[in-house]
């Protein structure tokens, strides 16, 4: 098995590529040991000195790692821990702990536009840099978005936010004032 690895747009956060599945839908984030107890796959990796975050997509795993932590220090543990897990045949997630899918049916005409707009628009691109966006909330014209993986702490979030997302909603979505990403 060969893992390839990418820089992101966040120093701290490194996507590693392992060529096989990852996710068979939807996505996880974790940042810290005990809410990854769910994935036997991020709770490993967490077992690795200088690891804050984990974040698994599609068919990739970004890292994030703590700001004294070095690369290649971390990349020399972290691509066998991978190699094993997959090689190993290990699931990604414990069984039983799928999510069910969000019911929207309740949501206004203007909530179903902007998820829209999201899911096809905004998540296949940060997607490729190692991270993810969900919504969150609208409200008084606010649309909050939760930043997972590499867009956690990225040094360019906020002008992504700003410039990309908040712009392109106002276009399609005149009701749409500005957007804030959800911290805490």
């Amino acid at each position: 098995m060969f893992i390839q690895t990418e820089t992101t747009p966040n120093p701290l956060t490194l996507k590693f590529l392992p060529g096989v599945p990852v996710m068979v839908s939807g996505t996880r984030f974790y940042t810290d040991a005990k809410t990854a107890e769910e994935s036997p796959l991020a709770a490993s990796l967490f077992q690795i000195s200088g690891v804050t975050a984990i974040f698994l997509g599609s068919d990739f795993i970004t890292v994030t790692k703590a700001q004294e932590a070095d690369w290649p220090v971390l990349k020399a543990e972290l691509l066998p821990a991978i190699m094993d897990f997959f090689v190993g045949g290990g699931e990604v997630l414990k069984i039983g702990t799928a999510r069910v899918a969000r019911d929207d049916s309740d949501d206004d005409q203007i909530v179903r536009e902007i998820r829209e707009l999201i899911e096809t628009r905004v998540r296949p691109a940060v997607a490729m840099d190692g991270g993810d966006i969900v919504f969150h909330s609208f409200e008084n014209g606010i649309v909050r978005l939760e930043m997972h993986g590499a867009c956690s702490g990225c040094p360019s979030s906020t002008m992504t936010l700003k410039q990309g997302i908040e712009n392109m909603l106002k276009h399609y979505i005149p009701e749409v004032q500005g957007v804030e990403p959800v911290t805490g």
